[in-house]
């Protein structure tokens, strides 16, 4: 290994400082004179959470598998070292080698949430890249975001060089292919680079479009650009190649998605921290997408169609896995693990494989009925742990508002189900500030945590309870996100959100099992600046330039969130909260993001807007096809 980026005394002085030292076991160590790209790949927050993250495992070990690419890992540096690298001028290093990521081919920087935008821009001030696109040169690394958020990159199009818009297993082998034919030509310039990716399925180019607006700051048109006076250009790669790139970029971004999850990279030899990570586990991912259909969910729209993986894979990976880490838990990763086919089969495999290894299997995203409860109970400690469900809302009509698809009834046998089994502790998730939501849904939510527990002290014999019941409530704000059916909802000012959660906490204390109900609720601030963000478009990244250069990181973090710089930016910046967070948007309104084709069309997430308005159940996507327009992947539920 080289030498550290940090001095001895530096990484003495920080909190945690096997963050920044890399050498952890399972890591991919490459000799740099064999490779022609070198990809830094970032997390933009502190590395225990970073390390957790399912996403960049599996193409730290895609891009590693090609023999001409070394692929490192970047995360945010914590405030203590950002004042250190800032106040010395020390340049951000990926872990493997120690090298600046400067020096890289490109930044990879994975967009899960939106408040980690502030810590994007401290990634890229840290490694002295430019941060505004516009500035960079042909000596600059390429600037790709990824992820979830990617499916609205307008508050932060103006920091990237490329958007990547769906799973990155379709067309990163094409992208890195043409940039590496392009980049040993004599002839490279990053301007042609990016005319050429626009072109790579999946690649959005912000450069090369102009947004406009109407009088009243909604989208009048976003095109693409012009160029080459509408001439296409024919450039000659280094390899001989004739590389045709047109006059001008898509009209349209298409998502890509991988049609058989068994012919996807997985990291069976997954690294090691040195120190605990978020979640210290083995991850066996079983299935994308979900058939659910819940209206607020936004991943259940853009991970469609549902696809699984076959349970022989699934085998093979968990056993690998578990022998190549020595962690002593796995957990399934889904969206609804209930709903994959082969679950009992792999269950079965799994405690069999752990038992004799003495780990433990954790089951999250599971609906809770006698199949999930004896699975539960035979990996489990009953007496320990706490049976989860997320009715989302608290009435009836609100839950067939969002199309939870899970009745009163449900819940409260479920509910009994696990406290004849043993349990005494369940905890309820649930959302306020729903579209069309009443003071009547909101007090349904502790009573109906009261309910269940009136039922446990009915049902469960003095002699044979575990102690009192516990029954945890928390709720979090609902944020509309972008190609969801409840994408033009309105949101709230903080302060009725605030109203909303007291009166759950009041109506709490009104009922007759007070003592066995707990309460906790989300941060209404930061909620209302996630919306924000969620849903706006370019006139956000000269706020987020504004709050990062007056300090603002780790905004995810309530204990560094600071909203009155937020406030403060939009005020200086001239951002509308009534605009971009309260008001409904108009059905016709041409959204921030309406240039991205996720195959959920548009006339569907009316159509679902309308059946909330009326309370309408929508099936799952297994028991009736809804029409959405994923069926065109060819792939999953949708051809069966």
């Amino acid at each position: 290994m080289s030498k550290l980026a940090l001095s001895d005394d530096i990484l003495m002085s920080v909190e945690k400082p096997a963050r920044y030292i890399g050498g952890e076991l399972n890591i991919v160590r490459k000799s740099l004179s064999d490779i022609d790209i070198r990809f830094a790949m970032c997390f933009p927050d502190v590395y225990e959470i970073g390390m957790s993250h399912l996403g960049i495992q599996i193409l730290y070990e895609m891009f590693n598998r090609r023999e001409d690419t070394y692929c490192e890992r970047v995360y945010s540096p914590w405030p203590d070292l950002h004042k250190i690298m800032k106040d010395k001028d020390i340049p951000l290093f990926a872990l493997e080698s120690q090298d600046e990521v400067r020096n890289f081919d490109f930044l990879g920087i994975t967009l899960q949430y939106e408040m980690c935008y502030t810590n994007v821009l401290q990634i890229l001030d840290l490694s002295k890249i430019p941060i505004w696109q516009k500035d960079r040169s042909d000596d600059d690394p390429i600037v790709i975001g990824g992820g979830p958020c990617t499916y609205n990159p307008e508050p932060i199009a103006d920091f990237f060089d490329l958007i990547y818009i769906g799973e990155g297993e379709v067309s990163y082998d094409e992208l890195l292919d043409l940039y590496k034919d392009m980049r040993k030509s004599p002839d490279y310039s990053r301007e042609l680079f990016l005319r050429a990716a626009a072109h790579v399925k999946g690649i959005y180019v912000p450069s090369l479009y102009d947004v406009t607006y109407n009088e009243d700051g909604t989208i009048h048109s976003f095109l693409p650009k012009e160029y080459n006076n509408g001439a296409d250009y024919i450039y000659k790669g280094f390899f001989g190649n004739d590389i045709n790139i047109p006059s001008t970029p898509p009209k349209v971004v298409n998502r890509v998605v991988l049609a058989n999850l068994d012919d996807g990279a997985y990291p069976t030899k997954p690294i090691i921290p040195y120190i605990k990570a978020t979640q210290d586990r083995v991850v066996l991912e079983i299935q994308r997408g979900c058939i659910r259909g819940c209206r607020f969910c936004q991943a259940g729209m853009i991970y469609r169609p549902n696809r699984e993986k076959s349970l022989e894979l699934l085998k093979n990976q968990a056993y690998d896995m578990i022998e190549n880490s020595g962690h002593e838990e796995i957990s399934l990763s889904s969206l609804s693990s209930s709903d994959y086919s082969k679950l009992p089969e792999l269950i079965d495999y799994l405690i069999e494989i752990c038992r004799e290894k003495h780990i433990n299997i954790s089951l999250p995203s599971l609906r809770i009925d006698a199949f999930s409860l004896d699975v539960m109970s035979k990996v489990q400690d009953v007496r320990k742990s706490s049976i989860t469900f997320a009715p989302e809302a608290g009435s009836q009509r609100m839950r067939n508002v969002i199309n939870k698809g899970l009745t009163k009834e449900d819940i409260v046998k479920g509910s009994n189900m696990a406290f004849k089994g043993g349990w005494n502790k369940v905890k309820l998730y649930f959302m306020l500030g729903l579209p069309f939501e009443e003071d009547d849904d909101i007090k349904a939510i502790p009573e109906l945590g009261n309910e269940i527990a009136a039922n446990y002290y009915d049902i469960v014999p003095k002699e044979e309870r575990n102690g009192k019941c516990q029954i945890t409530m928390s709720t979090s704000f609902f944020i509309p996100k972008p190609f969801t059916p409840l994408q033009w909802a309105p949101m709230y000012p903080k302060e009725e959100y605030l109203r909303r959660a007291h009166l759950v906490n009041d109506t709490m204390k009104e009922q007759l099992n007070k003592k066995s109900l707990r309460y906790h609720y989300h941060e209404a601030d930061l909620s209302v600046i996630e919306g924000v963000l969620a849903r706006g478009d370019r006139k956000l990244s000269k706020a987020l330039y504004y709050i990062y250069t007056n300090g603002g990181i780790f905004d995810a973090w309530s204990e560094f969130y600071n909203d009155e710089l937020w406030m403060e930016a939009f005020e200086k910046c001239d951002i509308s909260l009534e605009f971009y967070a309260y008001r409904e948007r108009d059905i016709d309104e041409i959204l921030p993001w309406d240039y991205i084709n996720v195959n959920v069309t548009k006339a569907f997430l009316k159509r679902e807007w309308e059946n909330a308005k009326k309370g309408v159940v929508t099936p799952n996507c297994r028991e009736q096809c809804s029409g959405c327009g994923a069926k065109v992947y060819g792939s999953g539920c949708c051809v069966k």
